[in-house]
């Protein structure tokens, strides 16, 4: 039958009705009226909507709904007054059984259609123990351009009363643009104990009219607020990323954060002033403890690993011992049937949160990773835990001159990879080819490339399972844990 021809094409602002159909990649909503697939911001399955055009192309254009004409059975309320404003939970208004149907969907259209690799077993998505108060790190910034909600905008005109401060905001960055922050007065994603903090360090830095860092001058002093909480231990620990100290009212803001704060929130363990002098907006910089250990202790998977104020470790902690629990499943080294033979490979192992509950199950592991500061970490850990049959190294496994050092490595029976949303390097692809492990287990937060790289891998390996695991309520994104056995 020929595809169905478009017959007007629509111009910018024109409105049309539309029926979203269905939920793609990164949450946009899609729906398909006379010839032409619409993606439309903020719509969800079953909604009937009238919907504004911001573009037009060839085969597809953008839209925005202007009215909701007849909601979806699964459209829900939202929980937070920020939504779809800040963009941090883009799916609050998506009931979260449907969430969870949609990430297993998207998992198996990336292996369907993009890799066009066969596959098993694709297990339902493993909803997160928390929809809220999930994440153990938030990263805050501080901005000279407040963005004014729409709210704020009306209710100052209907009471003549003045705006908010347009030159000062603690918040999260408006999608798309780097030069807005939302002022934020509540989140649903840390803790509730995170508002108080963002309200005191804000009376505290507008009081001494301390200046804020400004992306185009390069000029000003406050950069970022972090925010990490143990669910282990209850420790919290926050940081204050600034430039150098340059005025004596900066010199105020770090002695009142490390003495006076910690006093008004006693449930702070922590604070840690960092410096950072780099012209970009990322929230690191040389630390320097003002109160405390300077670091909080967390457990997986019965493991305890020390937290420094920027090293990487997992936000959704109760759902990292399921995801971390199935890669260890998948790789045959589940709890109830370890494997007291196996030597273990684990690549892109970072500061050894899969290495060392590995190692607990299996006679030998092998950890590498790049960074030398995350192999300086993960020996720590292995230390501090009593692990002595374990071994890393900082290697740059993108590098075929690596080969000769892997080839004296005891050989794997199984190899466990947890790669960036980037994927596998292509030359980790044909190590892992050459050294035809019996089993691999992979860990992906990116199911695109978790595809692709199973596909390069499909001449030796079958995919036999796929399990989805939520660890981001709310958001589009998904992990997934993919048990690939080589084909003899």
């Amino acid at each position: 039958m020929p595809k169905r021809q478009r017959t007007n094409a629509p111009h910018k602002r024109q409105t049309v009705e539309l029926t979203i159909e269905s939920l793609g990649f990164e949450g946009k909503a899609i729906a398909r009226h006379e010839g032409l697939v619409y993606f439309v911001e903020g719509g969800i399955v079953g909604d009937v909507v009238l919907a504004e055009v911001r573009s037009a192309k060839k085969n597809h254009a953008e839209a925005v709904i202007q009215s909701l004409l007849k909601p979806s059975e699964y459209r829900v309320k939202p929980h937070c007054k920020h939504f779809g404003v800040c963009g941090g939970c883009k799916w609050q208004h998506l009931a979260y059984s449907k969430q969870l149907y949609w990430k297993q969907h998207h998992i198996r259209d990336a292996f369907e259609r993009l890799g066009k690799v066969p596959f098993g077993e694709l297990l339902p998505t493993i909803a997160s123990p928390e929809e809220l108060f999930y994440r153990n790190k938030m990263e805050y910034s501080f901005g000279d351009s407040r963005w004014l909600t729409a709210e704020e905008l009306t209710e100052a005109d209907a009471t003549s009363a003045p705006l908010p401060d347009k030159h000062f905001a603690l918040g999260l960055h408006i999608p798309g643009r780097f030069d807005k922050v939302l002022d934020v007065q509540e989140c649903f994603l840390q803790t509730p104990l995170t508002g108080q903090i963002l309200d005191t360090v804000r009376r505290a830095a507008k009081e001494r009219a301390v200046s804020i860092f400004q992306t185009r001058t390069h000029e000003g002093f406050l950069r970022n607020l972090v925010v990490r909480i143990s669910r282990a231990t209850g420790e919290l620990m926050v940081i204050l990323v600034t430039s150098p100290v340059a005025s004596k009212a900066d010199e105020s803001l770090i002695q009142w954060f490390g003495e006076e704060f910690p006093n008004l929130i006693p449930q702070v363990t922590t604070t840690v002033h960092a410096i950072t002098r780099s012209k970009a907006t990322i929230a690191t910089g040389e630390p320097t403890t003002l109160m405390g250990k300077g670091f909080i202790t967390e457990e997986i998977l019965g493991v305890r690993f020390r937290v420094s104020p920027f090293s990487f470790f997992q936000t959704n902690t109760l759902q990292t011992n399921q995801l971390f629990a199935t890669a260890l499943e998948f790789a045959g080294l589940a709890e109830h049937t370890p494997h007291p033979q196996a030597i273990v490979w684990d690549l892109y192992c970072g500061a050894g949160s899969i290495t060392l509950p590995a190692a607990r199950r299996a006679a030998f592991v092998v950890g590498i990773e790049l960074s030398e500061h995350s192999i300086a970490d993960a020996r720590a850990n292995a230390q501090a835990n009593g692990i002595t049959n374990v071994e890393f190294y900082a290697e740059d496994m993108h590098k075929a001159v690596q080969q000769g050092i892997l080839a004296r490595l005891p050989k794997p029976d199984v190899v466990i990879v947890d790669p960036p949303r980037a994927g596998m390097h292509p030359e980790v692809v044909r190590t892992l080819a050459a050294l035809a492990p019996p089993v691999i287990s992979y860990v992906s937060c990116n199911p695109a490339t978790q595809a692709r790289d199973c596909a390069l891998l499909a001449e030796q390996y079958a995919v036999e399972r796929i399990q989805p695991v939520d660890m981001f309520p709310h958001t589009y994104h998904i992990e997934s844990v993919a048990r690939l056995v080589r084909k003899d």
